[in-house]
């Protein structure tokens, strides 16, 4: 069997380690625990964090034990790391409630009976620490100096960084030194963003402990052009259904960049890699084949089988024959009565949510990126009554590839 700290590296997952051959020979060898942290600043994990949970599922296919550590603690304070701005602040109701949310999702993912992954919440230490020992006995352990050349810092240090942020490299370290005690936790893995946090982690368990432990970080989701991907014009793409319908999510999917199929192919599905360097060989039209697939496997991982054959559809019905099933195209119903006298477009964008204000549909109407049952719209004031249904519906889209439908009742 391949060693998973091959796969992984042939995937293109991997980006720094702090002792590339030994956590390989490790990973080989023997069944390690391993943790990534997530810190609850939402109510939903989104695609960035996909990246780190199919790591997780990666590893733990290979034997390995997972630790899904949720920022019960350090949600309060907020990571600095790629921030310009100082984090919102969370209430403890909302950080636990956004925790109970990441819970839910993870256990789709990752199997977690019989102790075979675990899930942990920072708050059960981090929350009752003495803050008078807690430096005494863990920030001695830090140099201000060599912080203060971290990336997470440097990029803080022009507009101001507060003391409270300063203290998140400590608490994400002592997290490291907890599971290792508690779990035998060896190997603290995350995105590249955090290397600077991981390897404070590793280095404070090694002189408190003397104990061989690990750091490893791998690449953001980013396009071909450096970018990081998961953002529309309407905000993130999240695994929560609500927050992102499966059929938004698979269009997402189905609409990146020709250049960066291969790498979603490769990072974000289980497929073989000969199938896909296959695919993202593609040229021209038959790249969108290679799209397809990608959009289909990352629906059925994230949403099920069934939720990505319908949005399978719901985009064949789009793009081909539109009898076919379009019943994963998002939908809004409204009262026939609203369309007797008549409704105007701006007001109808609105009401399904297409646009977040009226002066946005009128520069997107003034574009010519706004079309009714495929009929580009020109007019600010056109008007929308029962002659404008076919069997009920009618369908709106913005710019190429946003589609809505609204039916009446």
């Amino acid at each position: 069997m391949a060693n998973v700290y091959d796969i992984l590296k042939e995937r293109g997952y991997i980006e720094q380690a702090t002792h590339e051959e030994e956590i390989r020979d490790r990973l080989k060898k023997e069944t390690i625990t391993f943790y990534i942290g997530f810190d609850p600043t939402a109510d939903s994990l989104h695609v960035g964090h996909f990246v780190q949970v199919m790591v997780m599922m990666h590893l733990q296919k290979a034997g390995h034990q997972p630790i899904a550590l949720f920022g019960g603690g350090t949600g309060m304070i907020g990571d600095p790391s790629g921030r310009t701005d100082l984090r919102k602040m969370l209430t403890k109701e909302q950080v636990e409630y956004n925790i109970q949310s990441f819970q839910k999702q993870f256990s789709r993912f990752i199997d977690f009976d019989n102790d075979k992954a675990l899930m942990v919440n920072n708050a059960d230490w981090l929350s009752s620490l003495n803050y008078i020992e807690f430096i005494r006995d863990i920030g001695k352990h830090f140099s201000v100096n060599r912080m203060l050349t971290a990336e997470c810092f440097k990029n803080r240090l022009e507009k101001g960084l507060s003391f409270l942020e300063f203290n998140y490299m400590l608490m994400q370290s002592y997290d490291f030194l907890e599971l290792y005690r508690r779990y035998n936790c060896q190997l603290q893995m995350g995105g590249n963003d955090q290397w600077s946090n991981i390897i404070s982690g590793v280095d404070l368990v090694r002189r408190v402990e003397n104990a061989s432990v690990y750091g490893l970080t791998f690449k953001l989701l980013t396009t071909s052009e450096g970018k990081k991907m998961g953002k529309t014009e309407t905000g993130a793409i999240w695994l929560d259904p609500e927050k992102t319908s499966p059929y938004d999510f698979y269009q997402y999917w189905r609409n990146i960049a020709d250049p960066d199929v291969e790498n979603c192919l490769a990072l974000l599905t289980f497929l073989p890699m000969e199938e896909v360097r296959r695919l993202g060989s593609l040229k021209d039209e038959q790249i969108n084949q290679a799209k397809e697939v990608l959009a289909y496997e990352v629906t059925k991982l994230v949403h099920g089988q069934e939720e990505a054959e319908k949005a399978q559809k719901a985009a064949q019905a789009l793009f081909g024959d539109l009898t076919k099933d379009s019943t994963a195209i998002p939908t809004t119903e409204l009262e026939k009565s609203t369309f007797t006298t008549g409704i105007d477009i701006l007001t109808l964008l609105t009401k399904t949510g297409l646009i977040s204000s009226k002066g946005e549909g009128r520069r997107l109407i003034q574009q010519g990126g706004i079309y009714l049952n495929d009929k580009r719209v020109d007019d600010f004031f056109q008007t929308i009554t029962l002659t404008d249904f076919v069997d009920n519906k009618l369908m709106l889209r913005k710019g190429k590839k946003v589609y809505h439908q609204i039916k009446i009742n």
